[in-house]
């Protein structure tokens, strides 16, 4: 079988033409391992042993051992400086012999190469050395040439868009390197060609294994008749790899799979194992990729194939494909995956598997893994094929013994698999739900989650009491991590599904309490807007907050909440009004309830808003616990000196009112209006009725393209100004100025009525009048009207709002809001048609018959060598796209910079687009022109497709 040489290869065999010898390469693989523990040296033998599923890593390791030498100077280096002086050394000589033409040496000197090109070094001058070796007669130099060619070149390469980016730094190099490769293309088709209609089976699976791992589409078309010859070979092992390739060629070019219709459907009688599960596989794919090939399997192989699938789950013992004592599982599976694509969306091919998958389903053992992986596929066939209601409660069933397995990757599979199955039969489901809830309280972080977003999906109107209160109970002692999601799902499902206001109470106090932190604005605002509309339970709420505040104190949204119930409603918590048999009765005095107040701005230093609601608090308290006025007082006047500079104004203004103007502290501390529900969520959802926004005002466009909403009229504290209630607004205001009673909304426009201005609610906090009058596109509100005579005592802040008046006339546009910005009074800002720079015209950069492509300009001022290119893809067919990827290559004298796209799918028929920005900086500005080359794929009919084209009518002075 061998021969042996002198010297350092005295020990290595070489093999004559023949198939494989796996028990001599599992005895030389394991010396190698044995004597090697280098880091690099172990990388290249990880990838190696992956080749070994190719069939011809023997050569791989053979090689490696013949140039043993090379490995342990490698190995030798102690940094990485020495071993790149090891590899120029090793790589200079393989030159040497390359320019020699040295043929006695070639193929030892490739297996040099690929070990070399493992550790990461550039081997591309070796390519031409591969088809030299596969160009040769004998079979060990084809096998080790072939081995080359897998290793340093793949299709890959093929995408030159990268190269054409790479000519700005390195245009020589790789000019010549893209010669070699066409070279390299253009030799190893040819000579796959020939080697395909070889003589000897073994250098025609050689060939079938390179095209398998290295086919372009080029040459995907060129050798598919080759190919599909090929799959009636009459060696099995021939077929088997033939078919493997066919699999190659069908995901390249899908064009050609109607090619291999037949041939595929020949296969599926095969009784070689190997062939028939890669005939199975080929069938699978031509299904994806070809209507005609999906219908033919339907009409012709269905019942084949559930034939085949009977016979695997009734076979005896077979040792030879037994894995943990489950039978064939491999085949099992890929036959499962085949049904599951011919019976999607076939009444007809649905109902002749039914019976085989509710056998395989029922007799499968489900304690080996082997065994949980068929349940699983079997799981995801019967929810894929058309209505079966028994099969899928079966399906479902298995999915929740699932989640009773120790397995973490199987409960959460099982898990993945429930959130498709509720979407289809939700009562099936439901019987889970305790092995679900315990789930949530798994020590698997993504579990956890995962569990949570389907205990979501499974709450209704009649589960959701048990279930938030599971939910409220785990919140106590769960992870801290954990508990921002958890807190967000609680707090979705009581909003969502709450039966009743003092239920919804109930439940958000206890969020409040045990998880407050983690609670976000946008809820706790909700909830003061319940607790607004709950007039009955306004005294039962603040009760219950003072409990909880006492216990609790240290979570922001709990005492924020508190505090404003408190601050509202405090006459009621003293007086206990209201009181509900539920209740457990307690007594509150007045300096109990200023105490709640004083230890929550002690405690909370930091936060600003907390501290600004306990000073508006401390100020109604003022008004309704008349004995408790001095302290209060006293505690305010503490952030008369505080640097923030709105409490500092608060405390100022706050204490002005309680020594100042007793007679109007009543009117200004009155109880807030009722906040209005519907407008507040429908706000939160971003879906305000129709009504309301026609009756907003002109928008303002500012120079960086956002329109902003025109500003909400002049606002009266006291809501004098109307006795109808105000539209609701989509504007995005702030919650807290709901809570001051602010009309958010512009007026509707009437005949003979002027237009209401907008401006800050401070402006009108104490009662001292309107800006100026020298502004004519508005009028004062029935405040400022009724309060003539204090005019005078607007001050310095009218003093400051009447020069600018002019100017903020003058630079709004029509429309536009007539709001006053003190900084902005005194310096005009530049002009808005010229923030951006100079305008240049768009441009239909390409256009097809499927595809056309919008280029938008825009430059930064004083940048004027970088240009700002918004691309605009619009789909002109009546497919959708999807995996839509666009790529661009500019010349040297360009930089370009690509954003990610706005999405991978482009709708169909215009009915909307993709964005992409690109950035390109010209360093030859004013002297050359910009051009650019680009190419976009995309998948119409889960058909790629490609399209190409060069951009040269791009506005000259970019």
């Amino acid at each position: 079988m061998g021969q042996h040489t002198t010297g350092s290869d005295r020990a290595i065999p070489h093999f004559q033409d023949g198939p494989d010898h796996e028990s001599l390469l599992v005895g030389h693989s394991s010396q190698i391992m044995e004597r090697t523990s280098k880091p690099s040296w172990n990388r290249a033998l990880d990838y190696g042993c992956k080749i070994c599923l190719r069939g011809t890593s023997y050569c791989f390791l053979l090689a490696c051992q013949v140039k043993r030498d090379m490995i342990r100077a490698i190995r030798a280096c102690k940094t990485a400086a020495e071993e790149r002086a090891v590899v120029r050394k090793e790589c200079a000589a393989i030159r040497s012999a390359v320019s020699e033409n040295d043929q006695d040496y070639r193929h030892r000197n490739l297996a040099k190469l690929m070990f070399i090109h493992m550790l990461g070094y550039p081997t591309h001058f070796g390519q031409m050395e591969c088809l030299k070796l596969i160009a040769s007669p004998g079979f060990p130099e084809k096998r080790i040439g072939y081995l080359g060619l897998m290793l340093l070149l793949d299709e890959r390469q093929e995408v030159l868009m990268l190269v054409t980016n790479s000519l700005k730094q390195y245009p020589l190099y790789i000019w010549f390197y893209a010669f070699d490769y066409f070279s390299v293309i253009s030799k190893s088709s040819s000579i796959l060609l020939r080697d395909l209609n070889h003589s000897n089976q073994y250098i025609v699976g050689l060939a079938l294994c390179a095209l398998g791992n290295i086919c372009s589409a080029e040459m995907a078309r060129d050798l598919a008749p080759e190919v599909e010859k090929l799959l009636q070979f009459r060696d099995p092992n021939i077929r088997k790899k033939a078919a493997l390739c066919s699999i190659r060629i069908v995901r390249k070019v899908p064009d050609l799979a109607e090619n291999f219709i037949n041939p595929a459907a020949s296969l599926l009688k095969e009784k070689h194992h190997g062939v028939l599960l890669t005939g199975i596989q080929l069938c699978t794919d031509l299904c994806r990729v070809s209507a005609e090939a999906l219908e033919y399997f339907r009409k012709k192989c269905t019942e084949g194939l559930v034939k085949v699938l009977k016979d695997v789950v009734n076979s005896p013992y077979a040792p030879e494909y037994d894995i943990s004592g489950i039978a064939d599982p491999f085949l099992h599976i890929r036959l499962l995956r085949l049904l599951r694509v011919l019976g999607q969306g076939d009444a007809d091919a649905s109902d002749c598997m039914n019976d085989i998958l509710a056998q395989v389903a029922t007799k499968t053992e489900s304690n080996k893994n082997a065994g949980n992986a068929i349940l699983y596929e079997c799981v995801e066939t019967i929810m894929s094929i058309e209505d079966n209601s028994g099969l899928r409660v079966l399906a479902i069933n298995i999915l929740g013994r699932f989640l009773s397995n120790r397995d973490n990757n199987i409960r959460y599979v099982a898990l993945n698999m429930l959130m498709k199955a509720i979407t289809v039969d939700t009562q099936a489901v439901q019987r889970h739900r305790p092995t679900i809830l315990e789930c949530v309280k798994d020590s698997d972080a993504s579990i956890r989650k995962r569990a949570l977003e389907l205990v979501y999906l499974l709450v209704n109107e009649s589960n959701v009491k048990p279930l938030t209160k599971e939910l409220i109970e785990y919140l106590e002692v769960s992870d801290q991590e954990f508990k921002g999601d958890l807190t967000a799902k609680i707090c979705s499902i009581v909003e969502k599904l709450s039966p009743e206001k003092i239920w919804y109470i109930d439940q958000m106090l206890k969020v409040l309490s045990e998880a407050g932190n983690y609670v976000k604005d946008e809820v706790w605002h909700a909830l003061i807007v319940v607790i607004t509309n709950a007039s009955n339970l306004h005294g039962y709420t603040v009760r219950s907050l003072y409990r909880a505040v006492q216990t609790s104190g240290e979570k922001e949204t709990l005492v924020r909440v508190a505090v404003w119930c408190i601050g509202e409603y405090g006459e009621m918590l003293v007086n206990n009004v209201g009181v509900l048999d539920v209740e457990e009765p307690i007594t509150v005095t007045e300096s109990d309830a200023v105490d709640v107040i004083e230890v929550a701005i002690k405690h909370h230093t930091t936060d600003l808003t907390t501290r600004a609601m306990c000073l508006i608090a401390l100020l109604k308290l003022s008004c309704r616990f008349p004995t408790c006025s001095q302290r209060i007082k006293d505690v305010i006047v503490q952030d008369k000196g505080n640097l923030v500079l709105e409490l500092q104004q608060r405390s100022i203004e706050f204490n002005s009112i309680i020594e100042k103007h007793q007679n109007i502290r009543s009117a200004l501390v009155e109880r807030m209006p009722v906040l209005d529900e519907a407008t507040y969520s429908g706000r939160r959802a971003g879906s305000l009725p129709a009504a309301v926004s026609t009756s907003q005002g002109a928008a303002l466009n500012l120079s960086n393209g956002v329109a902003k909403a025109a500003a909400a009229p002049l606002v009266d504290l006291l809501d004098l100004s109307s006795d109808d209630t105000p539209a609701p607004s989509s504007s995005g205001n702030d919650f807290l100025q709901d809570l001051l009673g602010v009309d958010l909304s512009p007026a509707s426009s009437q005949a003979g009525q002027a237009q209401k201005s907008g401006t800050d609610v401070l402006l009108d906090l104490l009662s001292i009048g309107s800006p100026s009058a020298q502004d004519s596109s508005f009028t004062p509100n029935a405040l400022s009207k009724s309060s003539q005579d204090d005019k005078t005592s607007m001050g310095a802040l009218e003093r400051l709002s009447s020069p600018s008046a002019p100017s903020i006339q003058a630079s709004s546009p029509a429309g536009g809001s007539p709001m006053m910005d003190l900084l902005d009074g005194f310096a005009s800002g530049p002009p808005l048609a010229e923030a951006n720079g100079p305008a240049y015209p768009s441009v239909v950069a390409f256009e097809s018959n499927s595809l056309r492509v919008m280029f938008n300009f825009s430059k930064q001022p004083g940048n004027p060598q970088t240009t700002i290119i918004e691309a605009t893809f619009m789909n002109k067919s009546s497919v959708v796209y999807t995996d839509f990827i666009f790529q661009a290559a500019v010349p040297k004298f360009l930089q370009l910079h690509l954003d990610p796209a706005s999405s991978n799918s482009l709708p169909e028929s215009g009915d909307g687009s993709i964005t992409q920005k690109l950035r390109v900086t010209n360093s030859q500005h004013g002297k050359k022109a910009l051009v650019m080359r680009i190419r976009i794929n995309y998948k119409a009919n889960s058909k790629d497709t490609l399209e190409e084209g060069q951009i040269s009518n791009f506005p000259r002075d970019l």
